[in-house]
């Protein structure tokens, strides 16, 4: 008899794995209606069925973009008068009319909702005054910046309400798309969630002579992918759709907008694409079939263009692509949609001609060296767990405890692995803050074309090693953590200390 139980046990444990354990790189996957040994319902599971989380396999399916609202496009933040480069950067609360007829309470930088873009060339010296109009502490970490530990804005470099600080920099880093966003302890999630983000544009000498759209606003155009979920009074209710796996929403916003369209010239058009989202992956593709070129990583050009049919991007990554919108007719239906062929963007092309220039075929000179894949591996991470279980190599986040040290200008071999569990595990994005780094290998094989540039942020696959060749040249203490912002706030996160 007793042997007929465990028969029966071990035949219900296959099936639940096998439903469970397949996570393409297009979905997110969710553990928190488990605790830690995967047999009872944690509290809360009643807001995680409402936000969608019942499946590993099925995040809340995002509502079609109806189209009938064009695309806000962020403003270009504009120099202060005062002597140097200087920026002027609140943070502050704000009621925004995301729905006709709604106000939304919001979190926005010099304005109700996200913020501006600021630009920089390589080789100047930046100042940016940041100051703290919310009713809570915040910070403001520029992610992807190659910046001293001081200025990064991580957790330590809490402003509270009312307070200012001015951070200063050079910008030694090659042309890229960036963005900033505030990082306190524990709150990171929410203030994310609420509207805190921007963007910040590098350009350089090499930038400004390959050719490749840059009229801003016009076929050189961001793109801030975000879900959210609104309750019936249309706010962000973070507190009642919260999970502690990723919070995941049915309605997506580009640069804070509902159902947008783009309106695009017959051109070559540069979309720079950001995922802003809390958790959400998004596997983008044109709704034709028609091939794309990407042109970018997260921190700066690709050797060549590499044609892509798709592209995926987990939290915080960004890519660089660009359309060519002259093959099309202006009563073509073209749209960029996600995997599951849901409407995320779609476009409304003029008939008006615009740069028809070919593309660069030499945009840079990445190169992963020889001496880099020959390095040893100095530093193995694992990354595990689920919901408010998660950590790395067994521990979660304190901020008296240095995890790792690493000296100035040397290159070292990361090894990080995402450890999967009884139900199959999850994707973590992988963030270390102050460096772009590269990457050598995805279980001991070359990464994929359109990676083989400088990375911030790399997806790691259930199960799955990545090396990387990491190099600091700024001193102070560094966050590496999952950038599922609700996992990094649970602990799933560790310090460095370059010096």
């Amino acid at each position: 008899m007793k042997s007929k139980i465990w028969v029966f046990i071990l035949i219900i444990s296959a099936v639940i794995i096998g439903g469970c354990g397949a996570n393409n790189s297009g979905k997110e996957m969710d553990h928190s209606k488990m605790n830690h040994e995967g047999t009872e319902m944690e509290e809360g599971t009643k807001n995680e069925m409402e936000n969608g989380h019942m499946s590993h396999n099925e995040p809340l399916a995002l509502n079609n973009s109806t189209g009938e609202n064009e695309l806000a496009i962020p403003p270009i933040l504009e120099q202060t008068d005062e002597e140097g480069i200087v920026y002027e950067l609140n943070a502050q609360e704000g009621k925004t009319e995301i729905f006709d007829g709604y106000e939304t309470n919001t979190y926005g930088y010099n304005g109700s909702f996200l913020g501006p873009v600021i630009r920089v060339n390589r080789g100047e010296t930046v100042k940016i005054r940041t100051n703290n109009e919310l009713a809570d502490g915040t910070t403001f970490h520029w992610h992807g910046l190659e910046i001293s530990g001081e200025g990064d804005g991580g957790p330590h470099q809490i402003l509270k309400p009312g307070d200012s600080k001015t951070i200063e920099f050079k910008v030694n880093q090659e042309a890229s798309t960036l963005w900033f966003h505030p990082h306190p302890e524990g709150k990171t999630s929410e203030q994310v969630y609420k509207g805190l983000a921007g963007l910040l544009f590098i350009e350089d000498e090499n930038s400004k002579k390959l050719g490749l759209p840059s009229d801003y606003g016009v076929n050189d155009m961001p793109l801030i992918f975000q879900d959210r979920k609104f309750d019936d009074q249309k706010q962000l209710n973070y507190e009642k759709v919260k999970n502690e796996d990723g919070t995941i929403g049915d309605t997506l916003l580009i640069n804070g907008t509902v159902n947008p369209n783009l309106s695009v010239n017959k051109e070559k058009v540069r979309l720079r694409i950001l995922n802003g989202s809390n958790a959400r992956n998004y596997t983008l593709k044109l709704n034709t079939g028609d091939t794309f070129t990407q042109i970018a990583t997260d921190g700066g050009f690709l050797n060549n263009p590499v044609t892509m049919n798709e592209v995926t991007l987990t939290p915080s990554e960004r890519a660089e692509i660009i359309v060519d919108f002259s093959q099309y007719n202006a009563s073509d239906d073209v749209a960029i949609v996600n995997e599951d062929g849901v409407t995320l963007l779609p476009f409304r092309i003029n008939d008006e001609n615009g740069d028809l220039k070919n593309m660069p075929v030499d945009m840079n000179d990445f190169a992963v060296t020889e001496e880099e894949k020959n390095l040893p591996v100095s530093k193995k991470l694992e990354l595990a767990g689920m919901g408010k279980a998660v950590t790395i190599n067994g521990k979660k986040f304190d901020m008296d405890r240095i995890d790792l040290t690493q000296k100035l200008g040397v290159t070292e071999v990361w090894e990080v692995h995402n450890k999967t569990d009884m139900m199959g595990g999850m994707i973590h994005p992988f963030h270390i803050h102050g460096t772009q780094f590269k990457i050598i290998s995805i279980d001991g094989a070359e990464p994929p074309e359109n990676e083989r540039g400088w990375k911030d942020t790399v997806s790691i696959q259930p199960g799955t090693t990545i090396k990387l060749a990491v190099t600091f040249n700024n001193k102070g203490i560094y966050m590496f953590h999952c950038h599922v912002l609700e996992h990094e706030d649970n602990g799933m996160m560790g310090q460095v200390k370059v010096e």
